[in-house]
Order: C-alpha cells, then structure tokens, then sequence
C-alpha cells in the first residue's frame, strides 16, 4: 500500500511539472505594443485634408517587424504606400510618436502622433505631417501641442485621422 501511495505522489508531481502553465504560452511571441496591428477608416474618420485630396478610406497594417503597409482608396483605385516605422511613448498622457520611413512608391519620411483607445471597439487618432524632404511651412505635430498640432496649429484638425482596429 505504501507503494502505491509513493507511486501516486509520484504521478502527481510527474504531471503537475509537466502541466504548461499560463505564463508560458506567449513567452517567445513578440507582443504587439502601440499602434502595431490593422486599422481602418472610412467616411467622417478619415481626415479632412485627405477627403479634399479624393481619398475615401485607409486599410493600414504596422506589423511586429517595424514594417508598414497602407492601403488608400480614391474611386475604387488603390495606392499602396510600404515602409518601416518606429514607435515611443511619448511621456504626455497616452500619445505616441510614430517616425515612418516610406520605401515605395516614393521615398519620404514622415513624423507624427497617435493614441490608442481601448473600448467597445479600439479606436486610434493619428497625425503625421511629411518631413524628408521637407514641405514649406509644413512641421510635425507633438504630443505637447496634441492633436491638430500640424505646422504649430495651422492646419487645426485636418490633418487629424481616426481609426478602428481591423479585427478578423
């Protein structure tokens, strides 16, 4: 009997130690932080400067790699901008910074904010302005200045673009 008992602790500690536990699940998938995920816009959310341009909605993607794919629609016709970005917290409230650095299909860099809103549905503003090369009067928004802060103001909230999580 003694046995039996010594061979069932045994079996128990056997499996307990060999049970996966929750905190192991994920430990080598790199975790999607800040903006990195797919977005959409559409209609009202997308920023009014870029309605005036023809465009009517964005697909984007900014994937665990630092690279970006965005997707524009204009009367059905598709532009595709791809690239690779970098993300921080910006220190004000929850406002990101975003570089991108555009490959295709032309070569500019981009500088801007974003902030993410966790909700009912995930909700992100973003604003970025053109930097490389650079555009006369044209400056960066910053967390300090916030939304609109596009050539210090002067654009007020045309530039600014509203997204939802694209979710599969």
């Amino acid at each position: 009997m003694k046995k039996v008992m010594i061979f069932g602790l045994l079996l128990a500690v056997v499996f307990t130690g060999c049970k996966k536990s929750d905190e192991d699940d994920d430990n080598d998938k790199p975790k999607k932080v800040g903006i990195m995920g797919e977005w959409y816009s559409s209609g009202a959310n997308v920023a009014p400067l870029l309605i005036y341009a023809g465009i009517d909605s964005i697909y984007a993607e900014f994937n665990l790699d630092n690279t970006y794919l965005v997707e524009s629609f204009s009367d059905g016709s598709k532009t595709t901008l791809t690239g690779t970005f970098t993300q921080a917290k910006s220190g004000t409230g929850s406002i990101w910074t975003i570089i991108l650095n555009q490959n295709t299909p032309n070569s500019l860099t981009s500088e801007g904010i974003f902030e993410i809103t966790d909700g009912t549905l995930k909700t992100m503003q973003y604003e970025v302005a053109q930097t490389e090369p650079p555009i006369s009067g044209v400056t960066k928004p910053t967390p300090a200045g916030g939304f609109g802060s596009t050539s210090d103001g002067a654009y007020g909230v045309m530039n600014v673009q509203n997204y939802i999580e694209y979710v599969k």
